[in-house]
């Protein structure tokens, strides 16, 4: 026999109890032919919903008060078609630094020249053709190699040479567009991820100088982003590597890089972008977030909210 008797349970009552969920959060039911904003309004203030229309906000916050706004782009981006909303933020003033690895080169060179991208890497791999696009090699390494001698970075070095160069989609290059707008593009490469890095017109020597230019151009941007924003689609490692340790060093250095905001966008969970992006930076001193949903989707919905509110 229970010596424990169940009649004396304590309760209380849901009316006195704190919830975290509200009527007032719901999702509302848009009418047919509703606007964007209707439709953005619509959306329930619960969970990635809220976290999506927290993230715009403190992008045009930030916006509003010229503060920093980083977009760090996985390659991925780029191959879904979503240049031109990153080239229209950009020409609105709301992204103010670029941040790319160096596949991410390699898509809008090859958009811009040809206006088709991203081989079929299973069947090019049968017979050692992957990557071995003479066109795609020749003008990237070129451009880094010149740019480096000039003393360029090498996001730079390719959006000068796209810049002079006559490529009919070159309104579609991220970097091209970057240059027209003077906004930093950072490219952090990884020797040997890339395809042009297979040919012999490249130079690893002139490859390092010019990405090293960009992580020291990329360490003063990060300097910036007290009360700013920075934004990581879809770099599951390098980027957010290269981002942790250029705020290290951009705080050892004097720079208050406190009071910001993060934000990763993944398919998936990855848990270096959620340390070194969302966690580990903004620990005390911002707020970071993780939304999970494909490039193609979320981008889009970011970017639209963002302009509603310009």
């Amino acid at each position: 026999m229970s010596d424990l008797n169940f009649k004396k349970v304590k309760t209380y009552s849901i009316k006195k109890r704190k919830s975290k969920v509200n009527l007032k959060d719901f999702a509302c039911v848009s009418s047919k032919g509703a606007s964007f904003k209707d439709f953005y309004n619509s959306l329930p203030h619960i969970l990635a919903a809220e976290n999506l229309k927290r993230i715009g906000q403190a992008i045009i916050s930030a916006y509003k008060n010229k503060k920093q706004v980083i977009f760090m782009l996985g390659a991925h981006v780029i191959k879904c078609g979503l240049s031109p909303l990153i080239i229209n933020l950009m020409n609105k003033g709301v992204i103010k630094c670029i941040c790319l690895n160096g596949a991410g080169i390699i898509h809008d060179f090859e958009l811009a020249y040809a206006g088709v991208t991203s081989e079929d890497v299973s069947c090019a791999l049968k017979d050692g053709s992957f990557g071995m696009a003479e066109e795609t090699a020749q003008f990237l390494n070129n451009a880094i190699t010149d740019g480096a001698k000039n003393g360029l970075g090498l996001g730079r070095s390719i959006g000068e040479a796209i810049r002079t160069a006559n490529l009919p989609h070159k309104n579609l290059s991220i970097l091209y567009n970057a240059v027209k707008n003077n906004i930093p593009v950072c490219v952090s490469v990884a020797i040997g991820t890339d395809i042009i890095h297979q040919h012999p017109s490249f130079d690893g020597a002139a490859t390092g100088k010019a990405s090293h230019k960009d992580f020291n151009l990329f360490v003063e941007q990060v300097s910036k982003l007290e009360k700013g924003v920075v934004v990581n689609f879809g770099s599951a490692v390098i980027l957010p590597e290269v981002f942790l340790k250029a705020l290290n060093l951009a705080r050892n250095l004097g720079s208050r890089v406190k009071n910001f905001t993060t934000a990763n966008f993944d398919k998936i969970y990855h848990y270096r972008p959620a340390q070194n992006v969302v966690s580990r930076p903004t620990q005390g001193c911002g707020e970071g977030f993780y939304i999970i949903g494909h490039h193609e989707i979320m981008l889009p919905l970011l970017s639209q909210a963002i302009i509603e509110q310009l």
